[in-house]
């Protein structure tokens, strides 16, 4: 078509000159023909990774010089770090296929990992090696209140205020899936749609991002969590 044969416009020399060392890294990966796929998947999902843990480290690096807490460095730079591929596969998937299946189910799914999986084998780790490894001087130090409730020590990790975070997360969450219900019923699409709908619906989504950023921030802020 005449859109392959015309020349790059400069975003296109600037994509690809950001995108060039992450394709040369990734250029490693065996062709499919080897074991069925096998072997370019495990080592595509590997680099992704070590791509993902590079991203997170940095993210929580900018957010430590600028000052900021931990807290909200994980709801923001480290968040947007590590679920940007996410992002933009789901961008993908919504403009190459013809429903919306994909792209909502690699929300839901990439989500459904970074919990049960991304969540549940570093706490059992943590929990095997703890039970093993017994209370040490450092554990005693950093958890004063837990050493009389569990004097042979064990894997602690306090709460903060991750409770006040998933409240309003889970409300969010809720408002997203009644407004993809909503749009099922009213334009039989649960993305695109006319106009100023699809829009007002992407600014709607965003607003809800921004207001769950702002409120655990505030919340975080108000209670001197670092």
């Amino acid at each position: 078509s005449d859109d392959d044969e015309s020349p790059p416009s400069v975003r296109d020399w600037i994509g690809h000159i950001v995108a060039l060392p992450w394709k040369m890294l990734f250029a490693i990966c065996p062709p499919t023909m080897v074991c069925d796929g096998l072997a370019c998947f495990a080592v595509a999902l590997t680099l992704i990774g070590v791509v993902t843990a590079i991203i997170g480290d940095l993210a929580g690096l900018l957010g430590c010089v600028m000052g900021i807490p931990d807290a909200i460095t994980a709801i923001t730079f480290v968040a947007l770090g590590t679920s940007l591929p996410d992002t933009f596969a789901s961008i993908a998937s919504a403009k190459g296929e013809p429903y919306a299946d994909s792209s909502l189910g690699n929300v839901t799914g990439s989500n459904s990992v970074n919990v049960f999986l991304g969540l549940g084998m570093p706490w059992s780790l943590g929990a095997l090696y703890w039970s093993v490894q017994g209370a040490t001087p450092e554990w005693s130090a950093r958890y004063p209140d837990l050493v009389l409730k569990y004097p042979n020590g064990g894997f602690a990790v306090p709460a903060g205020d991750l409770g006040y975070s998933v409240t309003v997360f889970s409300f969010c969450a809720t408002v997203t899936i009644l407004t993809v219900l909503l749009r099922r019923r009213v334009f039989g699409a649960e993305l695109g749609g006319p106009e100023p709908y699809k829009t007002a619906t992407s600014v709607f989504f965003v607003g809800l991002w921004l207001l769950y950023v702002s409120l655990s921030t505030i919340k975080t802020l108000g209670s001197g969590t670092a």
